[in-house]
């Protein structure tokens, strides 16, 4: 089934590692056989992986743009992980780990970065989350 993305003026997105910028004016691609494509606002910088769930995110992403170069990545991927899923609670959150680690393992590197983006609120609801005890100071 192809892909038909829409851009907006200017957005730039990468295709199986090319960053293509878009003109002036909207517009629509239609992508009809298998290619590793990702937008602009689901692109991560390194400087970017700055949580756990992006440091987890940012060698997934790597492994769906170089495929050829998965394995240079899976052990970065592997050891962020389990340090995230070490200090997780949360059954749900546990669960969606452990599905991620199944896609990376069958190489679905998109599927593996659509269950990442789903903890990326997960992460900002604990991160934003301050104790009353401790934002009283005590």
């Amino acid at each position: 089934m192809p892909l038909k993305l829409s851009l907006k003026p200017h957005e730039k997105f990468v295709v199986n590692g090319v960053v293509i910028t878009n003109g002036d004016n909207r517009s629509s691609l239609v992508v009809h056989n298998k290619a590793s494509i990702l937008r602009e606002k689901d692109i991560l910088q390194p400087d970017e992986a700055d949580t756990p769930v992006k440091r987890v995110y940012f060698p997934v992403m790597m492994m769906y743009l170089e495929p050829e170069n998965a394995d240079r990545y899976h052990g970065e991927f592997a050891d962020r992980l389990g340090e995230l899923m070490d200090v997780i609670e949360n059954g749900e959150a546990l669960a969606n780990c452990v599905a991620v680690s199944k896609d990376v393992l069958a190489g679905d590197y998109y599927k593996a970065l659509n269950r990442v983006r789903k903890l990326f609120d997960f992460e900002q609801e604990r991160l934003a989350y301050v104790p009353e005890s401790v934002s009283a100071g005590g």
